[in-house]
């Protein structure tokens, strides 16, 4: 037999471009259509309703970018339509895919949502047009509204051109409404493609010498020839009919197991707003809810608790939907956390809220403990959450994202998960390299050939349906499903939930699984640990004063100085912080909008925090004019106790300058004319701590132009392209209040940076505060600090913890860490002696270190304070920022974790009467006490959340300031794990290395 392969593909692909897919719809009548177009930001449904509507036509433009347009679609159903099946069909210009383009609500009459629309999802039937909702028929009049939102469609394809789309509403209409229609929908010309679609692209998997294939072909060819295209509705069921053998043919024994679950991975933020984010859930769950009536077998898998917040908060109806579904099993709530966020950046108190509010609000609401982490999407994971996953009595975790590695293949896809402190999670990642499944031939055959485990287990993972921006799975899919559920030649399909998928998964496998210990790290988007400077820096800030109002009203109100414990406002505002720790916020890759929104987001919850601190400390203070001294760090500061406030003290001779010398007794900075550190000697450990011919605090300015996702990616060749900034301006030396300063004033290209440099009586470290007037493009700025340390690895905090890297590129995985993420320390050290350097608000830094000529070895640690990629925010960063480092020598990382606390919780002075003694006392130094607050039941019992921070075993002791009638130990949702016993009041544990202990006292 000829080979027609060729000819066979290029004739189906034709008739479903030019015969099949028109003929989807058959007789139409036109809408009578009425348009009102809203002047700003979106109204509520009962707003727009109650408007004066102007008449409309096809090719009505409508929407600048971002508007919202509400349409008034009404007619007649003709009555000789009786017993076919029909359906608005609705286009409004859709331009982009689902999720990136505009945008569609179908509404009642009285304004109740139904039904979203979107480019792949332009119909809604007649059973839902009705009154209310119901059923309408044919001969009946219908009326019903469309919310359109015209979201621009932002290219991705060139994601590196400059666009101006995300700043916020724009002037001129970007669409057209394009169709308005009744029309009866040809179910079998639809049957008919989803046959020819799902076995052309089985047949495409195969090889050419398969007789399968062939047999596919064949069938497929005789299809075609069934049908006449001048009357393609009546000859569709011949031409099914051909395919019917073909797809009767179950799939083979061993075939490869697909657990499809329904999904719509909708960015909280991204390439929209948050605003628009509430609206595309609530498409979404609409879409959802309408399908699972018609195809029973749907399950949808549906994160974020902040999302399904929404619902309840903003549409009643929709949420009511949403509740029955979720009774039914139609829609899953999953993943156990407020948002998918970043957990590179977030801080350990923030990163376990993540669980307690997501959980907690799942357990209200639906009275589900859910048992999987559901994260595809973020941008690496930290080895400290294997841990918080258990603590939070969930088991599972899932992701997808780390398929996406440039230098390394990820060696398996379904293990166990190892964390910092050795607890091990079950871990999947679905083989189909994809969230947003269309369950082609051609994705169902990459998972099962790409599947790791091939041999030694026999099932993954499917999440299908339209994501990013929202949509979810449409009846093409849920059908297809259908055809592909038991099929030669495919893996097995089947439609069930996450927890049927992993339940099956540890019981085929558990025993046999690999284990991955540490953090799981992307080798892509590494920019994100920099990008939208000011973003960052409020989330840091967010943490700490939240750290801050949570500990002084504790104690306030447990000494009797404070009547009631904030317990609603600070529910609500750690909600807001974590909801801007979403992966495409705090990273920084979304719209300006987002960054725009997020700095007056800040803004606002730093003043409503200061206010519960204040009204707490001076409460604690009492009245006076004493300057008592407020230290929320847990170390003790000045003679201040941690946690506890006091007068504080200050220790160490004074210090002088003289040449350009500054010198406390316990260091020796040089300072040259050019601004820069040419020497830092350690008195104490009598050694040189800069490198042989190098200098320290050197600025230095690379050409960032990566090859894609400007404001995630930083690529290793911009190291290629450097520049040294030790141009000056001015160079100041003064003295004053004990405190020795250098203030170093900078001009390069169209920016400016003034650096303070400050040493202390008594302390081991430089202080440097850096204020940048940034105006560049596609430039990155680091702070470099080479020391003469002979270090193979760096230590970085990490939740919890820390974690070490190799300073070295012995292989491929080593040499893909060229920018890592830390939180506010980072450290380097050699048998006996250390440096640490440690930030109040960013995160990037690169570590390497290069052999001298004199035989020694320069470790360079490099700060990276500032980006300025174009897209998808073509100002990012522009402006003025202000930052602050340390360099600490002879530090160890019990130094390092003090003094990155010291930087990050400054002390605050408030008048009183007399000390404060700290709520809880711990006696060993690397148990950290990480939070303190009352319980979230409003028990009036007091919580305190420890960790072992040295990652060595640590015994300790916690005593509290209160009587305790007795204490267990809790999970992060502060449900008994076990009972502790008191001793003297306090109570007495050893941890394993970076253990978290979180402990619930009941006050007597």
């Amino acid at each position: 037999m000829h080979d027609d392969r060729q000819l066979i593909e290029e004739r189906l692909s034709r008739a479903l471009r030019e015969r099949l897919r028109p003929a989807i719809y058959g007789a139409a009548v036109p809408l009578d259509i009425q348009v009102w177009h809203a002047p700003g930001e979106p109204v509520s449904p009962a707003e727009a309703l109650a408007q004066t509507y102007d008449k409309a036509e096809i090719g009505q433009p409508w929407g600048p970018s971002w508007g919202t347009a509400w349409f008034k679609f009404s007619g007649q159903v003709p009555a000789e339509w009786a017993g076919s099946e029909i359906e608005a069909v609705i286009d409004l210009g859709f331009s982009g895919g689902p999720g990136f383009s505009a945008e569609g609500l179908v509404h009642t009459t009285s304004g109740r949502p139904l039904k979203g629309l979107h480019p792949r999802q332009t119909y809604a039937p007649l059973s839902i047009l009705g009154p209310d909702g119901t059923a309408a028929s044919a001969g009946d009049h219908i009326e019903f509204y469309v919310e359109a939102a015209a979201n621009p469609e932002i290219p991705l394809d060139n994601a590196y051109a400059k666009t101006d789309i995300g700043a916020g509403l724009g002037d001129h209409p970007i669409y057209h409404l394009t169709r308005a229609d009744l029309a009866i929908f040809n179910a079998e010309v639809w049957d008919l493609i989803l046959d020819l679609e799902a076995l052309d692209s089985l047949q495409r998997e195969l090889s050419i010498q398969e007789p399968r294939r062939k047999e596919i072909l064949r069938a497929l060819s005789r299809s075609l020839d069934a049908l006449d295209y001048e009357d393609v509705a009546g000859t569709a069921t011949a031409a099914r009919a051909e395919l019917a053998e073909v797809l009767s043919r179950p799939a083979h024994a061993s075939a490869h197991q697909l657990s499809a679950v329904g999904h719509a991975h909708i960015d909280s933020a991204w390439l929209w707003p948050l605003r628009e984010t509430r609206r595309k859930v609530a498409r979404t769950v609409s879409n959802v809810a309408t399908l699972a009536e018609e195809y029973p077998e749907l399950v949808f898998a549906f994160s974020q608790a902040q999302q399904h917040a929404w619902v309840k908060e903003n549409y009643p109806e929709v949420w009511e939907r949403l509740k029955k579904a979720v009774a039914e099993g139609h829609i899953v709530p999953v993943g156990g956390m407020w948002v998918e966020s970043d957990t590179n950046l977030p801080g350990s108190e923030a990163l376990a809220r993540q669980f307690v509010h997501g959980k907690r609000f799942f357990l209200d609401e639906y009275g589900i403990d859910t048992q999987e982490v559901w994260l595809p999407d973020s941008f690496g994971y930290t080895a400290a959450l294997p841990q918080l996953v258990k603590l939070s009595g969930s088991k599972w975790f899932l992701t997808q994202k780390i398929s996406w590695n440039k230098e390394n293949k990820f060696p398996h896809h379904t293990f166990w998960w190892e964390g910092l402190d050795g607890t091990r999670v079950f871990t999947h990642f679905p083989p189909i390299d994809t969230y947003n499944s269309d369950l082609s031939g051609r994705e169902l055959a990459h998972a099962q050939r790409n599947f790791a485990e091939n041999g030694a287990a026999t099932r993954s993972l499917v999440p299908f349906g339209y994501g990013d921006g929202g949509g979810g799975p449409t009846r093409e899919f849920v059908a297809t499903a259908r055809r592909v559920a038991n099929l030669e030649a495919s893996p097995k399909v089947t439609i069930e939930s996450p927890t049927e998928f992993f339940a099956a998964a540890e019981e085929e496998y558990r025993e046999h699984a690999p284990v991955w210990s540490g953090e799981l790290y992307l080798e892509i988007h590494r920019a994100t640990y920099t990008s939208q400077a000011k973003t960052k820096q409020g989330n840091r800030r967010t943490e700490h004063l939240l750290r801050e109002a949570e500990l002084w009203s504790a104690a306030a109100v447990v000494a009797g100085k404070l009547d009631a414990y904030p317990y609603e406002d600070l529910d609500r505002l750690w909600k807001v912080a974590l909801l801007h720790q979403f992966h495409d916020i705090l990273p920084g890759s979304s719209i300006s909008w987002v960054h725009r929104e997020a700095e007056a987001t800040y803004a606002a919850v730093a003043e409503e925090l200061n206010a519960i601190i204040a009204k707490a400390q001076q409460a604690l203070a009492g009245s006076g004019s004493s300057p008592i001294v407020f230290n929320a760090a847990p170390h003790a500061r000045n003679g201040v106790a941690g946690l506890g406030a006091g007068v504080a003290t200050v220790d160490g001779q004074d210090v002088t300058v003289e040449n350009g010398v500054i010198d406390n007794g316990r260091i020796r900075v040089t300072v040259d004319e050019r601004g820069l550190i040419t020497s830092l000697y350690d008195v104490e450990a009598g050694r040189e701590v800069i490198a042989p011919g190098a200098v320290g605090n050197l600025l230095q300015l690379h050409v960032d132009t990566p090859n894609h996702w400007d404001a995630w990616d930083v690529d290793s060749f911009y190291k290629n392209n450097v520049r040294d900034v030790t141009e000056v301006d001015s160079v100041d030396f003064s003295v004053a209040d004990g405190v020795a300063t250098v203030v170093v004033k900078r001009s390069f290209n169209r920016s400016t940076v003034t650096q303070t440099l400050r040493v202390r009586p008594g302390t081991k470290r430089v202080d440097i505060e850096t204020e940048m007037d940034w105006h560049e493009s596609e430039k990155f700025l680091k702070a470099a600090y080479p020391v003469d340390v002979h270090a193979d690895r760096s230590a970085s905090e990490t939740q919890f913890g820390h974690i070490f890297r190799p300073t070295h590129q012995n292989t491929s995985w080593d040499a893909a860490k060229f920018e890592i993420a830390a939180h506010r320390w980072v450290h380097v050290g050699e048998p006996g002696y250390g440096v640490a350097v440690v930030n109040d608000s960013t995160y990037g830094h690169d570590i390497n270190r290069t052999a001298r000529e004199d035989g020694g070895t320069t470790t360079t640690i490099r700060t990276s304070l500032i980006r300025a990629p174009r897209f998808p925010d073509p100002k990012t960063d522009q402006g003025v920022h202000v930052v602050n480092h340390a360099l600490v020598v002879g530090a160890g990382i019990g130094e390092a974790i003090e003094e990155g606390y010291r930087i990050n919780l400054p002390e605050r002075i408030v008048t009183g009467s007399g000390s404060v003694a700290p709520i809880v006392a711990v006696d060993n130094d690397n148990v950290i006490v990480e939070a303190v607050k009352l319980a979230d039941d409003q028990s009036g019992d007091v919580v305190v959340r420890l960790y072992e921070s040295s990652g060595g075993r640590s015994r300790a002791t916690v005593t509290p300031s209160f009587a305790t009638a007795s204490v267990e130990e809790v999970d992060l949702l502060e449900r008994p794990l076990a009972d502790r016993d008191l001793n003297d009041n306090g109570v007495s544990f050893e941890l394993r290395p970076f253990q978290i202990l979180t402990l619930r006292f009941k006050r007597a």
